[in-house]
């Protein structure tokens, strides 16, 4: 049996929001994705009007579109990936969006620019900002202790809530523990509760002192979901979805309770189980990933999120300043800060667990903005499919700042 979980905790020089897919990289597997070809736009009168907001209607030039459209495909065919949205706004220039491929490899369904998607680690955009609507009402601070919050939590007295959403507290990521990938892969349906989640990772001893480094960590984000039911005075679900959901205007992203799963979706993908062979794992259960990675959501309210992580809408100047004073991680072009990433210009996050992938980034030197959603993990060449298709459309799109990266660790 190979060995699966915690995988490429990231991806081209994007935190492989695999961060929340939780195996170890593997070659790419065959995925039927051929035929369907098709390139299925979508009109400025197609997806509700929403391809732009006034700056941004329209196609872009012609030439522009077809080049866009042959890199997407090209990409799409070349890694096997079944099928994918791709959204690109740029005030002054347009908006392009496309869906190509399939949605289910049996039925040949093709892919739609109205699906909901899981984001995996994109959640945690979700959720650090319900930590930083805390701090702004003065309910935390992000200097506390962890174990003011939590108890039992190794070192817990020396470890801050910002080393927790920075990615540099030394906690033993849960995912990577065998018997966590063992349990997981051997009943995907199963439901985790957060202490369930922990007590995996609190068997290992913390793999540096606060502070000394960055090493992604899903146990990170578990601890500040719990961080924000005591200080929120209600469940994570809840408080996310009426103090920032809500106010952010996004109808159409939630934290579900379990596997649910609204409809329209695509089916997802898979090689991350324990015979290697490529599962559909639309109906998996994200509860192992909670507040690192449960969340779905679709392309028009990510559009929209994106530009709100990136601008601070919910939060006031001085704690948006602090989500977005990155550090080095140690790979190139690639900082992190509370829970967000800069690569190469591009601010937001990407997603990845069991069956799909994402992309949410905001470009305010351009004020662009660019959501991938596909519907597999199947990595290619050591890379993520979602990261080669950002690459092929920023290459193009905006040249002088690409989404680009190669696989740097595990």
């Amino acid at each position: 049996m190979r060995r699966t979980p915690y995988r490429r905790p990231f991806a081209a020089a994007l935190l492989a929001a695999s961060v929340l897919a939780p195996m170890a990289a593997v070659p790419a597997g065959a995925v039927p994705a051929e035929g369907a070809g098709r390139v299925h736009a979508t009109a400025a009168a197609g997806y509700g009007g929403d391809t732009g907001d006034g700056d941004a209607r329209g196609g872009p030039d012609p030439r522009l579109s077809a080049r866009l459209d042959k890199a997407v495909e090209d990409v799409r065919r070349q890694a096997g990936i079944p099928g994918v949205v791709v959204g690109l706004w740029m005030p002054g220039k347009g908006s392009y969006v496309r869906a190509t491929g399939v949605a289910n490899t049996a039925t040949r369904e093709p892919m739609s620019v109205g699906s909901y998607v899981r984001i995996g680690s994109e959640t945690k955009t979700f959720t650090v900002t319900a930590l930083l609507e805390l701090v702004d009402r003065h309910r935390v601070r992000l200097d506390d202790p962890i174990s003011r919050y939590v108890p039992g939590v190794p070192d817990g007295r020396n470890i801050t809530l910002r080393q927790l959403a920075e990615m540099r507290s030394g906690l033993f990521p849960y995912t990577s523990d065998p018997d966590f990938q063992h349990d997981l892969l051997s009943d995907p349906r199963r439901t985790f509760t957060p202490r369930e989640l922990l007590a995996y990772g609190f068997k290992h001893r913390n793999t540096f002192a606060p502070g000394a480094r960055f090493e992604y960590s899903n146990t990170n984000l578990v601890l500040l979901g719990l961080v924000v039911e005591k200080a929120g005075g209600q469940g994570l679900r809840d408080f996310v979805h009426r103090r920032v959901l809500r106010p952010a205007g996004l109808r159409h992203t939630l934290f579900p309770k379990g596997a649910e799963f609204p409809q329209p979706h695509p089916h997802g993908y898979t090689d991350q189980t324990l015979s290697g062979a490529v599962e559909d794992a639309t109906d998996w259960n994200p509860s192992w990933a909670w507040a690192a990675g449960a969340m779905i959501s679709d392309l028009r309210d990510l559009r929209h999120w994106a530009e709100v992580v990136a601008t601070g809408t919910l939060l006031s100047p001085g704690t948006q300043a602090q989500r977005l004073r990155t550090l080095p991680t140690g790979f190139p072009g690639l900082s992190y800060g509370l829970g967000i990433f800069d690569a190469n210009g591009w601010i937001g996050h990407n997603g990845s667990l069991p069956g799909y992938e994402t992309v949410t980034v905001h470009l305010p030197s351009k004020k662009a903005t660019l959501v991938i959603m596909i519907n597999t993990d199947i990595t290619y060449q050591g890379q993520e499919p979602s990261t080669l298709v950002a690459n092929a459309v920023t290459k193009i799109a905006t040249p002088d700042n690409v989404y680009a990266g190669a696989e740097v660790g595990r």
